[in-house]
């Protein structure tokens, strides 16, 4: 495709929230408390369910991935994000654009298929409890995971660079705080459904399905906590997904309020402090979620830091 634009030789400017500059220091303050949160919780559910083998299920290998997901997700746009916070400079280079929004293709995708990989775990363990260790079997975690990845990945890979290419005219400002494919897609000067069409069909498979199979795997759940006759084991049950679901409340409620708001100049404000929580809360409020309603976890993390009685 043709490049009329000087995007690829001056990089991109970055409007986030510009506009509102005495927000901007209450923001870096805020942003860099939680993304400071964010590395240090996931970072501690990694270390925790690679050092204690007690931890060492398909469940918690699926949380460590999570995690490793979330610190990505965040590193993939926060840090740029505080530098323009701080300062009047808003730009970003090209290859930094590029990087940012395959980061951000990449990682979101994976997390939306990790989450519905998650939810069948749960099914399992919930649903199939006698046949748990012979269905979530090793070989099978390790290719759920993998094809999760790989979709993501392959995502990424064929929006990032059709995205990139389309001719800009010359502009160089993005509505947005990060390099995200919406805001850069609006700033085409030609005719880009073609784009669009790819995008939402993506989005189809990668969003769209794995939530419907996390309802389905929780239409089951329920159907099966309610077929417990102890109320204790109904509240263990509860309490084996009430972690992941959650996550998966936040995460993808957030995504879906966000894409169905109107294209007004509101909602595109609303629509940068969505991308913002979704990007950054969700991956601080992960760990907290799953170690304070995990007692296992919890148990791990005063035995990594020595304080187990």
């Amino acid at each position: 495709m043709e490049k009329s634009n000087d995007s690829s030789e001056y990089g991109f400017i970055l409007v986030g929230f510009s506009d509102r500059p005495k927000l901007e220091m209450v923001l870096f303050i805020v942003n860099f408390t939680l993304y400071s949160v964010a590395v240090l919780g996931n970072s501690a559910i990694i270390l925790v369910c690679i050092l204690d083998s007690r931890l060492h299920t398909p469940m918690y290998f699926f949380l460590a991935n999570l995690s490793l997901l979330d610190l990505c997700f965040s590193t993939s746009c926060v840090p740029q994000m505080l530098v323009n916070l701080w300062g009047p400079d808003k730009t970003i280079s090209y290859a930094g654009c590029v990087v940012q929004l395959f980061s951000f293709l990449s990682v979101g995708g994976v997390e939306c298929l990790l989450l519905a990989v998650m939810a069948y775990d749960r099914y399992a363990a919930v649903c199939r409890p006698l046949y748990y260790t012979v269905i979530m079997h090793p070989q099978l975690c390790l290719r759920l995971v993998a094809v999760a990845w790989g979709s993501g990945l392959v995502n990424a890979i064929v929006m990032s660079p059709l995205t990139m290419t389309l001719s800009r005219c010359g502009q160089r400002r993005v509505n947005h705080f990060l390099c995200e494919m919406p805001a850069l897609i609006k700033m085409a000067c030609v005719d880009a459904r073609a784009v669009e069409m790819l995008g939402f069909t993506f989005a189809i498979l990668i969003v769209l399905l794995p939530l419907t199979l996390i309802l389905v795997s929780y239409g089951y759940i329920a159907a099966a906590v309610l077929r417990i006759k102890s109320a204790a084991g109904r509240r263990k049950a509860f309490n084996t997904c009430s972690s992941h679901l959650t996550v998966v409340s936040l995460f993808y409620g957030s995504i879906i309020y966000m894409y169905m708001q109107p294209g007004n100049s509101s909602s595109q404000d609303q629509g940068k402090f969505l991308t913002l929580f979704y990007n950054l809360v969700t991956p601080m409020l992960n760990p907290l979620i799953y170690t304070l309603r995990n007692k296992e976890v919890k148990g791990a993390l005063k035995k990594v830091l020595g304080r187990q009685q």
